[in-house]
């Protein structure tokens, strides 16, 4: 083993016990995880329990341990400044200790990626501007789990975040994402909270039903001591027998808890028990009131200037010469209530529980004093603290010194830095507590403040920040983008909602558009709407106002809406405007994403090759210009275009690249669209397996809930052609679930459709196929959906063919047969792909009406040998080998053969179980040799000898087929209907299916009933 490079191995314990007391089971599963992860499969564990329970010092036995088997330990524990918390300051912390540990890995691990990594770590260097959209916070956290899994690719490292019950926004989110997302490497995660402190509302609450939901996170909950651990604590303590009477009354009044148990303990020992109250307060407090006067005032300045603070800032603080206070200092350490940090440059409280007593013991004038001698001397020194909590410190210290004209700037300024480090969470509490302040500040010193920098909305607002002073929608306005990028979307509508009413009274058009804008976005990721009427709104307030940033923003939101919704000619030419005015106002990131729209609607209009041409050309300038949002969405756009008309290998190559790109750059949903599109694309091309694995990253690597339901759907198409019916109808559910119907969209419904379509048909509900079919293109059609269109079209025609033979399928099919052809009229048959679609269709209408003939199949088979769509070629050689077979001539029973083998073969490759059965029982009818000698004799016999039915099951099925109930096959097989019952229980059991109709499909498809070589179900 190489040389342990532990941390910890000089372990800073924060007890005063010597002995470790019981957590043998706690222990092992730490170790179990440390040795997994030494095997390159990454751990996760929660440790839960209430204040003083022992989470910590686990945590430091098991690092302890850990260092000495050679790992690394870096741990990271979340900071309060009062009651405020920094943002991501365990990770900071954790990646600080480890560069510290491993300077040359950290530095190989951050190569070429220094700029976005110092916003967590800013030993790294200066944190570049960034772009800062919904994808900006997810490439940092890309970034951080890219990084923590190269150092742990050769050595074990164990990341220790304790106190994650106050834990910030970012560092809550960066852990579900850490933790969502490892695959691999030596890496172990641990977290601590109090599970005491978790109320209902707790915002940790959320994040551990998220966690509890990974089958890779376990979680440790710590039980207090049993009376037989309480002994052997004190023993450890007092270094000696102690008396068993002392010791029920430890183990009473402290209820097991190990750090009561301390302090009373010890309080025993140095006999200063006597008239100790039982109340928390009293037992947390009767060692800091026995420490000297000048002691105890150190500590009450510690208790307000953080979890820790700074020596020197205490000493600017405290006010005392140096030799007192650092007397004062040393009875805090002795006493053990205070612990030095471990750099050496500060204190902390050996328990938060400590700390909290003192604080709370605090008058309110006392704790708004201390605050603003803490604000007063930051400032005065801003070296007191660390560069990268200077700002967040300020701007708490001030606030919780009630003096609104000092707070606000320093609140502002703490929400630039927020921003700049992607906390967007934190920026969005602090812009909240200024607007709650902004009225409480005095005229003159609103005026001063300027807008903030890096803003977002201001340009969009078309203010100029070095000459506007500061307005309170001005604040609104970052705090809606804050809400939205944070994915706090209620309080960001909210705040939307708000400033529209101030516009009323005050308006500005340009102001107002932007907010309706914001609205839109938010209440489609809300799911309350379609964003459309928000959309509507904007439109109408830039109408004939000059060229600007909004104006330009809106025309592009709104012609990326018409794209999804309502494609068409009104669509291209709002696309066509947008470009327009992005380009006059020099608006480069719009004009990218606004061409990027106009492209896909011109493949969609007809135009296929310049639509593809100016979507290549946004593809290579978003890359090279460094608009990472606007290349995402061209990886997922521009390979879905060459989809559409049946260019599926480009499709493929481009996907690939694009899921690197995504990765790279934390394009999460991006990503996730991408490997949703490269499911599509690879099961056009057969390579069934890499759809699979494809729409599985899809549904892994989505935030959102639309390229989820993308992925679930891509599941789905698989599950039905492989014949795994169940499986089919549980992910179309999932789909549907994640779609939603408040955003209705034809990439949607008809997809989904398609796959409805196909379940019941293949489950022998023919009525409800057709009703879906009806709901589909009753909702519509738009022009450029021809992609999605057709593949419905075929799934029911080939519906109304397979039903052919059965006798409740007779009914409506007329009306059903119409409906499809009427639609086949309308829909676009442009490229290659679809022509051949269109005379599929029309052959299974000829089938359907019994009409089909192998000059009807000739041409489509002709058509789908040109295309690289090996499923879809079996499919009809297949249709064109049973209308040979019909035939009966030699000529055409050798031709059939050859048709059925090739057909076969791709069905048996792909694992599309209803094709391959298919052809193995026309084949057999037919007596056509599918495989070879040797392998035709071991063809299977009769197919219901082969499902094990009996002659009365059979009957029975037979009778199903037709639609009978149990009172009619009992009727006319002279039996009682009870025994009619169990007959068809046990059919449903033998074929592996839930219901009657389904049944009947099995039957149908398997020919059991008809000398007909037709009604085969292929989907």
């Amino acid at each position: 083993m190489s040389e342990p490079h532990g941390m910890l191995c000089a372990v800073e314990t924060k007890s005063v016990s010597p002995v470790f007391v019981g957590r043998a089971d706690e222990l092992g599963a730490l170790h179990d995880a440390l040795a997994r992860a030494a095997a390159g499969e990454p751990q996760a564990l929660l440790i839960a329990g209430e204040a003083g329970v022992g989470k910590t010092r686990l945590v430091e036995e098991f690092a302890t341990a850990a260092c000495r088997q050679g790992a690394v330990v870096a741990l990271g524990g979340c900071v309060e400044i009062g009651a405020d918390g920094l943002p991501f300051a365990p990770f900071s912390a954790a990646l600080r200790a480890l560069r510290r540990a491993l300077p040359a890995d950290v530095a190989a691990a951050a190569a070429g990626q220094e700029e976005e990594l110092a916003r967590l770590l800013p030993e790294l260097g200066e944190a570049g501007p960034g772009r800062h959209d919904e994808e900006g916070m997810a490439r940092l956290f890309e970034l951080t789990a890219r990084l923590l899994q190269q150092i742990a690719a050769e050595r074990t490292v164990v990341v220790a975040l304790e106190d994650l019950h106050w834990a910030d926004a970012s560092t809550r989110h960066l852990l579900a994402y850490l933790l969502r997302t490892l695959r691999s490497g030596r890496l172990v995660v641990l977290g601590t909270y109090r599970s005491d402190d978790i109320h209902r509302r707790h915002p940790l609450r959320p994040l551990l039903a998220e966690l509890d939901r990974l089958r890779t996170v376990r979680r440790l909950d710590l039980a207090r001591f049993t009376r037989d651990e309480v002994c052997r604590q004190v023993a450890g303590i007092i270094a000696g027998e102690p008396d068993p009477a002392q010791v029920d009354d430890i183990f009473e009044r402290s209820d097991g808890n190990a750090f009561f148990v301390e302090e009373l303990a010890v309080a025993a020992h140095a006999g200063c028990c006597t008239g100790l109250t039982d109340t928390l307060r009293d037992l947390l407090l009767v060692r800091v009131e026995a420490l000297p006067e000048s002691a105890q005032r150190v500590v009450r300045v510690a208790a307000e200037g953080g979890s820790t603070v700074e020596y020197r800032l205490i000493a600017a603080v405290a006010s005392l010469a140096e030799d007192d206070l650092i007397e004062a200092l040393r009875a805090a350490v002795n006493a053990s209530i205070l612990i030095p940090t471990p750099a050496g440059d500060g204190y902390g409280f050996r328990h938060s529980l400590v700390r909290e007593a003192v604080s709370d013991d605090l008058l309110p004038g006392e704790r708004s004093r201390l605050n603003r001698r803490y604000a007063e001397a930051l400032e005065c020194d801003p070296t007191l603290v660390p560069a990268d909590q200077r700002a967040m410190r300020l701007a708490s210290y001030w606030y919780h010194a009630h003096d609104p004209a000092k707070a606000l700037p320093a609140v502002l300024d703490a929400s630039v830095t927020a921003r700049r480090r992607h906390a967007y969470s934190e920026q969005l509490g602090l812009l909240e507590r200024a607007m709650e302040l902004w009225d409480a500040v005095p005229e003159d010193v609103r005026a001063r403040l300027r807008p903030l920098d890096h803003a977002e909305a201001y340009p969009a607002c078309g203010c100029d920040p070095a000459g506007t002073p500061l307005r309170y929608l001005d604040l609104m306005a970052e705090a809606a983008v804050a809400g939205r990028l944070a994915m706090e979307r209620e309080r960001a509508l909210k705040i939307t909602k708000r400033a529209l009413r101030l516009l009323e009274d005050d308006p500005d058009p340009l102001r107002a558009a932007w907010f309706w804008s914001q609205r839109s976005r938010l209440v489609q990721a809300l799911a309350r709407g379609d964003g459309w009427d928000e959309l509507a709104t904007a439109q109408e307030l830039v109408r004939g106002l000059p060229p600007s940033t909004v104006h330009a923003e809106v025309l592009t939101v709104a012609a990326g809406w018409s794209m999804l919704h309502k494609p068409g000619a009104e669509a291209l030419a709002a696309a066509e405007r947008a470009v327009q005015y992005a380009r006059m106002v020099g608006a480069r990131s719009i004009e990218l994403n606004a061409r990027l729209t106009l492209g896909g609607l011109m493949v969609d209009s007809g135009a296929v090759e310049d639509g593809l041409a100016e979507m290549r050309q946004v593809l290579e300038q978003a890359a090279q210009e460094g608009v990472p949002s606007v290349a995402g969405r061209a990886y997922v756009n521009l390979p879905s275009e060459l989809e559409s008309v049946g260019r599926s290998r480009e499709a493929a190559a481009l996907l690939r690249d694009g899921a690197a790109y995504a990765r790279t750059y934390g394009l999460l949903d991006s990503e996730s669209w991408v490997w949703g599109n490269l499911s599509d694309s690879l099961y056009s091309l057969g390579e069934w397996d890499g759809a699979a694995q494809a729409a599985e990253n899809a549904l892994r690597r989505g935030q959102s809930a639309k390229p989820q339901g993308a992925g679930a759907l891509c599941l789905a198409h698989l599950a039905l052609a492989r014949g795994e019916v169940t499986e089919a109808e549980r992910q179309l559910q999932a789909a549907r679930g994640h779609f939603g119907s408040h955003d209705p969209m034809p990439q949607q419904w008809l997809p989904v459709a398609r796959i409805a379509v196909g379940v019941a048909a293949a489950q022998g509900r023919l009525p409800d196929a057709r009703a879906e079919l009806a709901r589909a293109l009753d909702t519509g059609t738009p022009p450029g959906t021809q992609r999605f269109v057709w593949p419905l079209l075929l799934a029911a025609a080939t519906a109304e063919a397979d039903a052919l033979a059965l006798p409740v399928a007779a009914q409506g099919r007329e009306q059903a047969l119409a409906r499809i052809a009427e639609a086949v009229k309308k829909t676009t048959t442009g490229a290659p792909i679809w022509r051949a679609h269109e005379q599929w269709v029309r052959a299974e209408l000829l089938r359907a009406e019994g009409r089909a003939t192998p000059d009807t199949w000739s041409p489509v088979v002709t058509a789908f040998e040109a295309l690289e769509r090996p499923y879809d070629l079996a499919r009809v050689r297949y249709r064109l080998a049973e209308a040979l077979v019909t035939e009966g001539g030699d000529d055409e029973r050798a031709r059939a053969t050859e048709l059925l083998r090739l057909a076969h073969a791709v069905a048996e490759h792909l694992g599309a179980r209803p094709l391959a059965d298919s052809g193995a029982l026309l084949a057999r009818r037919a007596r056509l040799p599918l495989t070879g000698p040797a392998q035709s004799r071991s063809a299977p016999a009769d197919p219901a000898e082969a499902l094990g039915l009996t002659t009365r099951e059979r009957d029975v099925l037979r009778l199903v087929s037709a639609g009978r109930t149990n009172r009619q096959i009992a009727e006319e097989l002279f039996i009682s209907p009870k025994t009619a019952s169990v007959h068809v229980s046990n059919i449903l059991a033998k074929l592996g299916v839930s219901g009657r109709g389904e049944a009947a499909a099995v039957a149908h498809r398997l020919g059991l009933y008809s000398e007909a070589l037709t009604g085969r179900d292929i989907r």
